[in-house]
């Protein structure tokens, strides 16, 4: 590892005060004194190298953030009351380590703003930083062999920092766990762990940031890395066999995709959605659109993507590069989901989204306002360290039900402990407030590490839950989502007309009035079973420009409108989704 020779560090720094001394606390991108520094083509300087800069061994394979973890951890800097709130959420999930210069203040601080710190699962490593933004900086958690061992990665961080660059090491240290780092010829690689997302099967998402900061260009000395090469070096080190890179947002000045993407489960992203006239929508739907017609899944399917609306500030939403308010910057640690949050009328409709995604899951919500002008949110001041001893359970979620009801619904999964697994089981219910019913998974293909079972035909109409539950030969449990029984998988038996297609439920939408449309436009709705439903207003790519109504639909009939004058001119769908289906209707937009 990088040896932590603070001297050398302190004696750096030093030296280049202009460029880590003035600005405080330090942005999630450059601070104009380090864009002073790095416009003068001066040597970043940096920790003396003597880790482990050789690839590992034996097969790796990155942690997802889903799977369990032991620990997270931050550092004590900047943003005090955001990250008091993130111990004391986290703290009941995982152990929280704190990085911190001074530890004194640090506990009196957290006592301060009401931490209890002193219960339990909380601890502190003292070590010297330069900001606050650790998922950048921070190691990332693999496992060699896929789930004999676990270890950490560290890249070279993309910042002039070099107190927050060696923070990798002591966290290391700290843990006992051996780190690779990609700091020496050929391996050196500069990468943001904010612009990394990894599915725990292979596959990596990144902006192009990632080629822009290794290529002929780079400012940080290292080596002229092709596309390929990058891919190897990650590869090696990262065990990614797969890399989907997004073209870089025009008007995002960090081009970090935490800030408007997150991998929820191996299936579905969660995307920000962004108002029609802001500059920076049209490459996200159009990055979202690459990802659908050139990827699958790691199972083969189609990726499935839920959009978020993300709110303004101050009824705006800024332009030419600003930070721009986020919802999917969060961070999954264990059973809780950490959210930021910003004002009570866009954050109702945004935990609802999350709530519907992470079924069982607890939704922290986090004030985020006095950080979020600085270009990030929760995630990006946290890290996660997985556990010893993973129990892996990977799975594909059974879509709905459409056409010929069949009569059992095959659930797979891949199960793999470094012990082996001595058993799995299947639990299904239609009812959540019953008891779910158990079904003993067989070992159906032992090179993919592959069990399965099948839940017998249900009613059609119905909704079936279920999730899925190992034990290893150790002993170890674990369920998969990690919140079951209160969180599951679910899917929907659609009913069938005796010709075997598929009957829409209970649902009306009559004629949308006036149509065309200028202004004031009625949506009448019908509904004989009520519940929860969106009424959108879609563009002719589908995308959504305006919500009209969120929340709980009651039955019987009701009457939504929306100013069709705020709208341009053209030809939109009005499209009304609830549990039990969905209808759709056109109405024309003109001056």
């Amino acid at each position: 590892m990088k040896k932590l020779i603070y001297t050398f560090l302190f004696s750096a720094v030093m030296l280049a005060p202009a460029a880590f001394s003035q600005t405080e606390p330090l942005p999630r991108g450059f601070s104009p004194e380090e864009l002073l520094w790095l416009s003068q083509n001066k040597t970043v300087p940096g920790a003396e190298s003597s880790g482990i800069t050789d690839p590992p061994p034996l097969s790796v394979r990155a942690m997802a953030e889903w799977e369990e973890m032991q620990a997270m951890v931050i550092t004590w800097r900047s943003y005090k009351p955001i990250l008091a709130q993130i111990v004391q959420a986290a703290k009941e999930e995982v152990r929280v380590v704190i990085v911190n210069s001074d530890l004194a203040t640090c506990q009196s601080e957290l006592t301060g703003y009401g931490v209890d710190w002193q219960s339990g699962n909380v601890e502190f490593m003292q070590a010297p930083s330069n900001s606050v933004w650790i998922r950048d900086y921070g190691a990332n958690p693999i496992y060699l062999n896929g789930v004999d061992s676990l270890a950490l990665v560290d890249w070279i961080y993309n910042r002039p920092r070099p107190l927050d660059d060696i923070i990798p090491d002591a966290v290391g240290d700290y843990f006992g766990l051996p780190i690779y780092s990609t700091t020496v010829a050929p391996y050196d690689l500069t990468h943001p762990g904010g612009n990394n997302f990894s599915d725990g099967m292979g596959t990596n998402f990144s902006s192009k940031l990632i080629l822009d900061e290794n290529g002929p260009l780079n400012q940080w000395g290292t080596s002229n890395h092709t596309e390929e090469g990058v891919d190897s070096i990650m590869e090696r080190f990262y065990g990614i066999d797969r890399y989907v890179k997004f073209t870089n947002l025009p008007y995002d000045g960090i081009h970090h995709i935490d800030m408007h993407m997150k991998l929820l489960n191996e299936t579905t992203l969660l995307v920000g959605e962004y108002p029609e006239n802001l500059p920076d929508r049209v490459q996200i739907e159009a990055n979202i659109q690459y990802l659908l017609d050139n990827f699958t899944t790691p199972f083969g399917t189609p990726y499935s993507v839920v959009r978020i609306p993300m709110p303004p500030e101050n009824g705006q939403y800024p332009s030419g590069g600003a930070p721009l308010r986020t919802y999917v910057n969060s961070f999954i640690v264990n059973k809780t989901v950490l959210v930021p949050r910003y004002e009570e009328q866009y954050d109702t409709t945004a935990m609802r989204i999350w709530h519907e995604a992470m079924p069982g899951y607890n939704i922290v919500g986090i004030n985020c306002n006095s950080i979020i002008d600085a270009g990030g949110a929760i995630h990006c001041i946290v890290k996660e360290v997985g556990v010893q001893d993973p129990l892996l359970i990977q799975h594909q979620p059974l879509e709905d039900i459409t056409g010929i009801n069949p009569p059992a619904y095959e659930v797979n999964a891949l199960i793999r402990h470094r012990n082996g697994i001595a058993g799995a089981t299947l639990f299904y219910t239609t009812d959540t407030a019953a008891a779910y019913q158990s079904l003993d998974m067989t070992f159906a293909e032992p090179d993919s590490n592959r069990w399965s079972s099948s839940i017998p035909q249900q009613p059609e109409g119905s909704t079936v839950y279920y999730y899925i539950h190992a034990v290893a030969n150790s002993g170890k449990q674990v369920v998969r989502p990690l919140v079951a029984p209160e969180g599951y998988f679910d899917f929907y038996i659609y009913p069938a007309t005796a010709a075997g297609e598929t009957a829409p439920p209970a649902l009306r939408m009559d004629a949308i009035f006036p149509n065309p449309a200028s202004a004031i436009t009625c949506i009448p709705v019908s509904s004989t079973v009520g519940g929860t439903a969106t009424l959108e207003i879609r563009d002719v790519l589908g995308r959504t420009v305006e919500t009209v109504f969120t929340g709980n639909l009651s039955a019987g009939e009701s009457k939504y409108f929306f100013n069709a004058g705020r709208l341009f001119p053209g030809v939109y769908a009005v499209t009304l989704v609830t549990s039990s289906g969905m209808v759709s209707q056109k109405v024309i937009v003109k001056q």
